[in-house]
């Protein structure tokens, strides 16, 4: 980040042209992933609801539901316009558990309901009627207002979309220049739910990439901007995770950065599958 840019992280912001959103989700949001110290979540949230973030995702498995939840109360920002996540693990599955594990998440965020409620893995406990038949009784109840799915594969995504009364709104996976996850991408659009990209920057690794450093330079922005404005031209909703407000700041300015076809080409031709996140538990094991 540059010098200006620094400084104005630290002070008032310039506000890129407002969120883009689809279906009353805003495609750019903040991932909370191993925000694990209640503080340093609680300063990143607010950070970034000050700046005009209008997303935040969470999950029963981060263990900041709470923060997550402290940092949206003391913000200036009203609940109502703030887009929240959180995703259910695999351990609380089966029916009864999924209502009583979210009922204690909405408890631990202090809201009556939460935007969009995950199955957060095809794993442990989950069995696509019963679960997928609790989250509807959820949405049923007004505690959530939409489901989805997380790493998912295409044929699971597909049986879910077969099972729920209410539509599975969005399909969270990794996704960034360096796994393109094509299949994903049509899976989601063949049955019209929205994919969500999270490790958005494949964990730092894109700052090591010479064609998306070349795009960057090109631009005079980070290599974090270039793969967030990629993923946004691709479809995607990024919600990137943040800790420090540089961080945080540097990412929403992805915002406001147009790739031209010839950027847009040179990431498509990064042709790697590197995948970060590879639990034993994973679907593609």
């Amino acid at each position: 980040m540059d010098s200006d840019a620094t400084e104005a992280a630290g002070g008032d912001e310039p506000t890129p042209e407002v969120c883009p959103e689809i279906d009353g989700m805003p495609k750019f949001g903040l991932g909370t992933w191993m925000l694990d110290d209640p503080e340093e979540c609680v300063a990143a949230v607010t950070s970034a609801l000050d700046m005009g973030y209008r997303h935040v995702d969470t999950a029963q498995a981060y263990g900041n539901e709470q923060d997550v939840g402290d940092a949206i109360d003391q913000s200036s920002v009203d609940r109502d316009e703030v887009f929240l996540a959180t995703k259910v693990w695999i351990d609380n599955l089966a029916p009864d558990d999924v209502v009583a594990s979210t009922t204690e998440s909405l408890d631990k965020l202090g809201v009556d309901g939460v935007d969009l409620l995950y199955v957060h893995w095809p794993a442990g406990n989950y069995e696509p009627e019963l679960t997928l038949a609790a989250f509807d009784d959820l949405v049923d109840r007004g505690l959530t207002d939409r489901i989805g799915v997380s790493n998912f594969q295409p044929d699971q995504l597909a049986t879910a979309v077969s099972l729920t009364d209410a539509p599975i709104f969005a399909h969270q996976f990794e996704c960034h220049p360096l796994l393109p996850q094509d299949r994903l991408l049509a899976a989601c659009d063949e049955h019209d739910v929205r994919p969500v990209a999270y490790s958005p920057l494949a964990r730092g690794r894109v700052f090591d990439v010479p064609a998306i450093t070349e795009v960057a330079e090109k631009h005079g922005v980070s290599e974090a901007q270039v793969s967030l404005a990629w993923l946004r031209h691709r479809g995607l909703t990024t919600i990137p995770k943040a800790s420090s407000r540089d961080h945080v700041y540097d990412n929403w300015q992805s915002l406001s950065l147009r790739l031209d076809d010839e950027d847009v080409a040179k990431l498509d031709g990064i042709d790697t599958d590197e995948r970060l996140v590879d639990p034993d538990f994973a679907p593609w094991q």
